[in-house]
């Protein structure tokens, strides 16, 4: 019989159970499965759901009965504030491209891809095929399995230029996530109580993963052509830091895309200040109009610390990112990843390799940017519709997200929550900010589930903000 058949069971067992008197007893597997005409592994599935709903308890050799009531009393957690001291680092906080919500609301919010922008069939095929293989069982290198440390380090090498060294395998480190190489990265490679530039706006998850290692943020100001050189060389001679974080592609959350100029000057300043640029590659596989070309692949001294992931392009289920570094600092890398845990689970990285290495891999990305392009195009439209107050700061050429820009006098906060009430969750930019934010700005996700609400959720949005005008 079906779960339904189990569920079935269990609702009628919990209308006995209602009036029964705690303690009670249930009948016997075996007069169940002559009650209901089921099979034993029917009733089994029905008993197990009522026990993890709390209305029952087994008693090994005697029988399962009715659970009694347990009697409520307060909880006295004072203790732990002594025992626990002040915290760290800021109270933690769930950042709003983090939050789940139902179905029915519509959700602009997320920093994660719809599930029809994922590559489902090979992600299963690949579970499925690793299942079989010694993945399930074997401990994998602390460092990552061969195969994918190669996979990364050839993809960078593929686009190096002349006169280049490309990366080697040995070069990479695997992580699980994005998030896992950041933590690591900032504690290995900076420490607690030491400088760290960061472009304004940036990364949420950065700002956090510097936080949680005692890192000290500096904000450089970051325009729709990247950090300028000068106001990073001043950052550095002021501070004395010795790292740069930034997102050189697609930016999170303005989209912004450094011209290749640009790029240079600001690796020449970093490698003037004898520093490291830690590039946060998140979107390398959501080009719409331009393609990412990894400022990794003009360095082989070891300046640029590179960060790749494949978490959102794959799926959130396969949380793999990997860190190419040369020299000392891949070595702290590696021995910090390895105090955190040990190694990356073997399965989750044979998952990823099957992946990224089936020929179908290829054709799901060139068939994604058309995808993303449509979204993003298709929610702009829908802005400059029902929001024209509202500003995009431009339009990306890759990644997820639109920045947009609020008139001045706009009360953050009650926009939010406002939006949140009519039915469509939006993200804050103050989240974004390390520093005072600049402007009253929104990210909103324009590759997230129902595209086909974006006119209404912007006609909402557009109804919040005119009620701030009343």
């Amino acid at each position: 019989m079906s779960d339904d058949s189990s569920s079935r069971i269990a609702a009628d067992l919990r209308g006995w159970i209602a009036t029964a008197p705690p303690g009670a007893r249930l009948p016997s597997t075996r007069n169940l499965v002559t009650r209901y005409a089921a099979g034993p592994v029917t009733v089994q599935k029905a008993l197990r759901m009522l026990t993890t709903q709390g209305l029952i308890e087994t008693r090994p050799g005697v029988g399962t009965f009715v659970r009694s009531a347990r009697a409520a009393k307060p909880h006295d957690y004072g203790w732990q504030t002594a025992a626990l001291g002040a915290p760290p680092h800021r109270a933690g906080r769930l950042f709003t491209a983090l939050r789940t919500v139902p179905n029915d609301r519509i959700a602009l919010h997320s920093g994660y891809p719809d599930r029809e922008l994922l590559p489902e069939r090979l992600v299963r095929a690949a579970f499925a095929r690793a299942a079989r293989g010694d993945a399930t069982v074997n401990r994998p290198p602390s460092a990552g399995l061969p195969d994918l440390q190669s996979w990364f380090a050839t993809e960078l090498a593929a686009i190096t230029p002349a006169g280049v060294s490309p990366p080697a395998p040995g070069d990479v480190v695997v992580f699980p996530g994005s998030q896992s190489g950041l933590n690591t990265i900032f504690q290995a490679l900076i420490g607690a109580g030491r400088p760290l530039l960061v472009e304004s706006p940036t990364y949420w998850g950065a700002i956090m993963a510097a936080e949680r290692a005692g890192v000290r943020m500096v904000p450089v100001p970051s325009s729709t052509q990247g950090p300028h050189p000068d106001e990073l060389a001043r950052a550095f001679e002021q501070t004395g830091a010795r790292a740069f974080y930034a997102q050189p592609h697609f930016a999170n959350p303005t989209g912004v895309q450094w011209e290749s100029r640009r790029a240079g000057e600001v690796l020449e300043v970093v490698r003037r200040f004898g520093a490291f640029l830690i590039e946060d590659d998140w979107a390398h596989d959501f080009g719409i109009d331009a393609e990412p070309v990894p400022l990794a692949t003009r360095d082989d001294n070891g300046h640029v610390v590179y960060l790749r992931s494949l978490t959102k392009s794959v799926s959130p289920a396969v949380r793999i990112a990997a860190v190419v570094a040369r020299g000392p600092a891949r070595e702290r890398i590696l021995a910090d990843a390895q105090a955190e845990a040990m190694y990356v689970s073997g399965l989750l990285q044979a998952v990823a390799l099957d992946i990224i290495t089936h020929p179908g891999w290829r054709t799901h990305l060139r068939g994604l940017g058309r995808q993303l392009a449509t979204r993003r195009d298709l929610l702009l439209t829908a802005l400059r519709d029902h929001v024209p107050a509202a500003r995009p700061e431009l339009v990306p050429r890759g990644g997820l997200h639109l920045w947009v820009r609020f008139p001045e006098r706009t009360d953050l906060a009650r926009l939010v929550a406002d939006c949140d009430a009519a039915g469509v969750i939006v993200a804050p930019g103050d989240e974004w900010f390390p520093a005072e934010p600049t402007g009253a700005y929104l990210r909103l996700n324009f590759s997230g589930p129902n595209p086909g609400a974006f006119p209404e959720g912007a006609r909402l949005i557009g109804r919040a903000l005119a009620e701030q005008s009343r």
